[in-house]
């Protein structure tokens, strides 16, 4: 039986994707101009290389920069969570802070885009993970679209968690996960950062929402494992185009087991 104040929260989020949908009747599509290239993702390697312990550093951020403005991904030997917004990358440590990484540090993991925002929506109400992932899927409208995704807002909590650096040889990600750090933020505004993939890029991507947090002061953030959201803005891009980029060395994969269905382990990594 539903305590009053749940049905209030439950009320609450209604009403927001009531209010999303109202939004969406106003709001349209971007559309590429005539013989202008369209959007692309940029990808360095692939999400089970980066399970099976591929963690050298493969593109140096100034490279990565020229593909986009805005993404995720880790650091050579996983040392923290990359966010990469309005241009500018940030490093969330194991410490639970935030740092500045030199653009000569390189990546063995990420995904990066040139954010142009094609759809907005305002959030309104107490929104958890599955209502807010929701609301973004109601905006994208193509269940089949790979979407870049941007929120900015209030959050009652966000839990996020990074990892420290490893050393060779360098064990599963999902090992490395059952001993990570996890940090509680409570009452903190800031922007999620990340992607929405579709179930075709497993393997080579996480399908389903993958995303990063950094509050507005670049005091704390991380890869986002829970959140409620008290109001905020939704916004969206599609990308047509998505290239994978693998490593220059052919050692650099020479020994992971890249046969495995490791559709498990991403679920506990991401979870």
């Amino acid at each position: 039986m539903h305590t009053q104040s749940s049905l209030r929260r439950q009320l609450r989020s209604v009403a927001s994707l009531a209010g999303l949908a109202l939004a969406l009747l106003l709001s349209s599509c971007a559309t590429t101009p005539q013989g202008k290239q369209p959007a692309t993702l940029t990808q360095v390697s692939a999400i089970d290389a980066l399970l099976a312990g591929g963690y050298d550093g493969q593109v140096t951020l100034t490279e990565l920069r020229r593909s986009g403005d805005f993404g995720i991904g880790t650091f050579h030997a996983l040392d923290g969570e990359m966010i990469l917004l309005d241009g500018v990358f940030y490093q969330a440590k194991a410490d639970g802070r935030i740092y500045q990484p030199a653009m000569t540090a390189t990546t063995p993991f990420a995904s990066v885009v040139e954010f142009k925002a094609q759809k907005t929506a305002p959030l309104a109400g107490e929104m958890d993970w599955g209502t807010l992932t929701s609301a973004a899927d109601m905006l994208a409208g193509d269940a089949n679209a790979l979407c870049a995704i941007r929120v900015h807002g209030t959050f009652r909590q966000v839990k996020v968690r990074s990892v420290p650096a490893q050393q060779k040889p360098y064990p599963p990600l999902a090992e490395v996960a059952k001993t990570q750090p996890v940090f509680e933020l409570s009452n903190v505004t800031g922007t999620l950062v990340g992607f929405r993939a579709p179930p075709f890029v497993k393997g080579l991507n996480v399908p389903g929402y993958h995303l990063h947090f950094l509050s507005d002061d670049h005091q704390s953030g991380g890869h986002v494992l829970s959140l409620t959201l008290t109001d905020g803005t939704l916004a969206l891009a599609s990308y047509s185009l998505f290239q994978v980029q693998l490593p220059a060395s052919p050692d650099s994969l020479a020994g992971l087991d890249l046969h495995k269905d490791r559709a498990q382990e991403l679920k506990a990594v991401e979870q």
